[in-house]
């Protein structure tokens, strides 16, 4: 019986610690922006400093990266868009980036499922832009993809990393046909008020 007992709660114990996960080195992070009349999403792997140099050194200057860790960087249009000034079809693409020191190449393709850069086919770019680096006041010690909102049109993807910073300015492709969709939509909604208010 005593066996038993013991047995018991060893066994207790081992599903309780099975219930934890020990915190990912790069934990994976989606955010997501409202954007016109659909959305933008982008899925990453943030790594951090921790007491690195990253730039010229973990990530070297010249060379395509993953744009943070692991799996490669997803980013998710659900609608046509003007990328950094190039039209991008709606889809979901790789996000790259192909750093040196005063400029960042960021480029987005086709082959969105690859494990970091190993499979990068630049074949499969549907497009790439170069962007101005900025440099941070404060170190940003995590890896981070932020979507800004600058109106309802349009959005900044901002990248931050140690004392480093890019942004790449996205805008609804084609603006007046968005505007026709939305004063249709709002159209709709007024309908759909007026007849709730009626009931």
């Amino acid at each position: 019986m005593k066996k038993l007992l013991i047995a018991a709660l060893i066994s207790s114990s081992l599903f309780a610690f099975a219930q934890h996960n020990l915190p990912a080195a790069s934990p994976r992070q989606s955010v997501e922006q409202q954007f016109s009349t659909t959305k933008i999403s982008v899925d990453y792997g943030r790594p951090g400093v921790k007491g690195r140099k990253i730039f010229g050194d973990l990530v070297p200057y010249n060379k395509v990266w993953r744009a943070g860790a692991n799996s490669s960087t997803k980013i998710t249009f659900a609608q046509p868009v003007n990328f950094g000034g190039k039209t991008v079809p709606a889809g979901t693409y790789g996000l790259f980036v192909i750093p040196t020191e005063k400029e960042w190449k960021v480029i987005l393709n086709k082959d969105a499922q690859q494990w970091g850069a190993y499979a990068y086919d630049e074949k499969l770019n549907v497009t790439e832009i170069t962007v101005p680096v900025q440099k941070l006041a404060e170190k940003q010690e995590w890896f981070g993809i932020e979507l800004t909102p600058m109106d309802d049109n349009s959005v900044d993807m901002v990248v931050k990393w140690d004392q480093t910073k890019v942004t790449v300015p996205v805008k609804a492709a084609n603006p007046d046909a968005v505007a026709k969709v939305v004063e249709k939509l709002k159209e709709i909604r007024q309908i759909e008020r007026d007849a709730a208010a009626k009931k």
